[in-house]
């Protein structure tokens, strides 16, 4: 009697993603597989996979970061199964918690998936991808005035110079501004160090102003029910 074989084999790849190269780890449903090293391109791995996995049922993992969500789209575009994972819900036994290597990332993203043991973050669309890069922009913009505002009343306290009492607090008005262009430390050294600080401050507020009218624009228009 001829036997054939009717379950769909599987294959599980971990994958360490980085700027400059891939460290890929695939596993089968009856082996522990390989890890190599390649370059970041997804279609390289699908040229990879169609070569050597002809007919396997491909799942993927690998660890949200820097490089984004571009893989994983070209990945659910193949057809595969495919995960973005928030490292610290990868488990790791006993010495792997204190060992982290490239090799061994792929290795265990790939021995969990074939476990079962993972979880996706959700993936956002480009839409909602691109205003949360918006967000981050107009934080990092926060994050830049309270710094040059710093700066500022550094240099006037390193020289001994008192913040008249109506302007000493955390809005900068236009009379306060006015104040700081007219200060005179006695040296043109001094004086260009403020100016410059000046000049910085006054390109990150218009930064500021105009990320933010953007983003409340964008966001009344496209997501009024969020």
């Amino acid at each position: 009697m001829n036997t054939q074989i009717t379950a769909t084999p599987k294959l599980f790849i971990g994958i360490d993603i980085h700027k400059r190269s891939w460290k890929v780890h695939c596993a089968t449903d009856l082996s522990s597989g390989k890890t190599f090293s390649m370059l970041p391109d997804a279609e390289l791995l699908y040229e990879y996979v169609a070569k050597h996995y002809t007919g396997y049922e491909v799942s993927t993992a690998y660890e949200a970061g820097c490089c984004g969500y571009r893989a994983h789209r070209c990945f659910v575009g193949y057809g595969w199964r495919s995960l973005v994972v928030n490292p610290a819900d990868i488990f790791r036994r006993g010495k792997e918690r204190h060992t982290k290597t490239d090799r061994i990332d792929a290795q265990l993203i790939a021995r969990e998936l074939k476990d079962g043991r993972l979880s996706g973050i959700c993936v956002p669309d480009k839409c909602r991808e691109q205003l949360r890069s918006l967000f981050r922009r107009r934080n990092d913009l926060v994050k830049d005035m309270r710094q040059i505002k710093s700066y500022i009343k550094m240099q006037l306290l390193y020289y001994g110079i008192r913040i008249p009492q109506e302007f000493d607090n955390d809005h900068w008005s236009h009379k306060f501004r006015d104040w700081l262009d007219e200060l005179d430390f006695g040296y043109d050294t001094g004086n260009e160090v403020l100016r410059s600080r000046m000049r910085s401050f006054r390109f990150i507020d218009r930064e500021f102003r105009e990320v933010s009218t953007l983003l409340r624009r964008y966001t009344k228009i496209h997501f009024k029910k969020d």
